[in-house]
């Protein structure tokens, strides 16, 4: 979708309410430190959280999910299992699933791990530009998305997103977002989410991208310090709106 900036409030909102209309289910295999914000952040946006990583059930829930979450912020052998099965059913299934390489810079065993489903289609990558270089030193951006037909997410000040060929800028967020764990962790998951209701990958991403911002926009104004920032962001996020998201969007094509 090539839509011009100043068409990308509307569309994100959208796809806003078509998320609280189907409240679609996401499955997430993502960090022990992540899981209880995520999950309250997919419920703040209108999803249907689930966490499990259980060898006995993970491809049951993950069968029956509408989207799917791998993050690699905790990596022990039991998650990567979990990873290996959903996305497994996931890519038979055609079901969107989000990859967040965490830390990979940090880890060559976790970098390698990320490689590898980094090559089983995911329908989006989030990472910034560090977790980039460990993916792939030698790629751009731009071409690293189009080869592997995935929407890519560079995150920072200001976030950068491509499908490899049309790259669009989003600079909207608060400074408190960075200082609250798993705040990146639950953006993987909306975006996941919002892959379960819109088939346009990069409408999709950029969409979540830019809620999340605003949410934390909104969240940071009267916030005092990280702990009230949490509360307020996940207030926020049930309670956006389309006035809200035209207002505060900063969205360059």
């Amino acid at each position: 979708m090539h839509a011009p900036a100043s068409e990308w409030p509307d569309l994100a909102a959208d796809l806003l309410d078509r998320l609280r209309e189907r409240q679609p289910r996401i499955h997430c295999i993502t960090n022990a430190v992540a899981q209880n914000f995520t999950a309250n952040a997919l419920l703040a946006a209108g999803a249907i959280p689930s966490m499990t990583i259980s060898p006995d059930e993970v491809a049951a829930f993950a069968a029956r999910s509408d989207g799917l979450l791998v993050n690699l912020g905790t990596f022990d052998a039991e998650r990567k299992t979990a990873a290996e099965t959903a996305v497994a059913i996931a890519n038979r299934l055609e079901r969107p699933w989000v990859l967040d390489p965490v830390l990979i810079d940090r880890s060559p065993p976790r970098a390698d791990f990320a490689r590898e489903l980094a090559a089983r289609s995911p329908a989006a990558i989030r990472l910034n530009s560090s977790e980039f270089e460990a993916l792939d030193g030698t790629s751009s951006i731009e071409a690293f998305a189009q080869s592997r037909g995935t929407v890519l997410a560079l995150t920072g000040a200001v976030d950068l997103v491509t499908d490899g060929a049309t790259p669009i800028r989003i600079r909207n967020g608060h400074p408190l977002m960075a200082r609250v764990t798993a705040m990146g962790c639950a953006e993987g998951g909306l975006i996941a989410a919002l892959l379960a209701v819109e088939p346009d990958r990069l409408a999709a991403m950029v969409s979540a991208l830019l809620i999340f911002a605003i949410a934390g926009e909104i969240a940071g104004v009267g916030a005092n310090g990280p702990g009230s920032f949490s509360v307020q962001f996940l207030d926020a996020l049930s309670n956006l709106d389309r006035a809200a998201i035209r207002a505060r969007a900063k969205v360059s094509v």
